[in-house]
């Protein structure tokens, strides 16, 4: 791993912080069992919250290849401490599990992780009784779903891509209506005849059409994330900007890699741009984004995404269509 660059009291990152305000303490439980008849393992799930407030949105956060419910904290602490119920799942490819490539179980890990995500929405009553306290202040009609590499494809799903199948058709509409927006994190694009082999013969989710994804959606992607699944360069971390109707927003770190700086653990061994400003940055902007997605009325996002546009040393652009 690089050597830190960069430091989270920049003064973007000030700037950005007076925008989205300051935290608040957060009660963070886990694991919290939820109900998956038929998984190869139980579901089990992390529940992040504010200790004070109400009408709080929730935000499900699916983690990239191998994770758990005990990575990326530098985001969903964030996110808990400013506002939102995040609830953070463990996916069947979760290095705990050990199904690798060669198991029975590996092939529909893809379509279980969209099931995991609608588990928990089935299931916000149990999600609301695991933290003391919490009954009761959650707004149900503010749910936004986010996720990093893998975890993007499976947040997308939601949000209403579909999969390219083999003859060429659309796959099941996986959109879900209870989720109103997205944030996708370094999530991979159009598949084609640019991915590698590797990723043809294991991958078939990577092949998805943006055309049906309507909800509104935050596309997070660095300059410099080159990916070993595709031949294409860091521009196929922003297809679902390019070719989707919701995704409006389109964040570039500059500099970033496939980590973005560090968003699945400091300590994590592919963490190999750690850049705690880039971290910093991706928190308020991402929080300042779904909060008027999730609430027209609220200008945080405008006001965020100015500040970072006009700022004199640029960590990274939005772009808006």
């Amino acid at each position: 791993m690089s050597g830190s660059t960069g430091t989270a009291d920049s003064k973007i990152v000030q700037e950005l912080e007076s925008i989205v305000g300051p935290g608040e303490p957060v009660v963070s439980v886990s694991p919290v069992p939820l109900s998956a008849p038929g998984r190869a393992v139980p579901l089990e799930v992390r529940v992040s919250a504010p200790a004070t407030g109400s009408r709080l949105p929730v935000i499900l956060f699916s983690h990239g290849n191998g994770w758990s419910l005990d990575g990326y904290a530098p985001l969903t602490a964030y996110w808990a401490s400013r506002g939102f119920v995040v609830v953070q799942p463990t996916h069947l490819d979760s290095r705990r599990h050990g199904f690798g490539l060669d198991h029975p179980v590996f092939p529909t890990i893809w379509r279980q992780r969209h099931e995991d995500l609608r588990h928990i929405l089935d299931q916000l009553d149990t999600v609301e009784d695991a933290v003391p306290g919490l009954a009761g202040r959650v707004d149900r009609d503010r749910i936004a779903v986010a996720g990093h590499s893998w975890g993007g494809q499976t947040a997308q799903m939601l949000l209403g891509a579909r999969i390219v199948e083999e003859d060429g058709s659309l796959s099941t509409d996986f959109a879900d209506a209870r989720v109103k927006a997205g944030v996708l994190l370094a999530a991979t694009g159009i598949g084609g005849e640019e991915l590698h082999p590797f990723a043809k013969e294991n991958f078939p989710f990577m092949n998805p059409s943006f055309e049906q994804l309507a909800t509104p959606t935050l596309v997070v992607a660095g300059d410099r994330d080159q990916s070993r699944m595709s031949s294409r360069g860091p521009d196929w971390f922003t297809d679902a900007y390019r070719h989707s109707p919701g995704a409006t927003d389109l964040l570039t770190l500059f500099g970033a890699e496939h980590s973005l700086g560090g968003i699945p653990n400091w300590e994590a061994a592919e963490t190999t741009d750690e850049n705690p400003e880039r971290v910093a940055v991706l928190q308020r902007l991402s929080a300042a984004y779904l909060r008027s997605a999730l609430d027209p009325a609220d200008g945080v996002w405008a006001r965020a995404r100015a500040a970072l546009n006009t700022g004199a040393d640029p960590i990274g652009r939005v772009d808006s269509k």
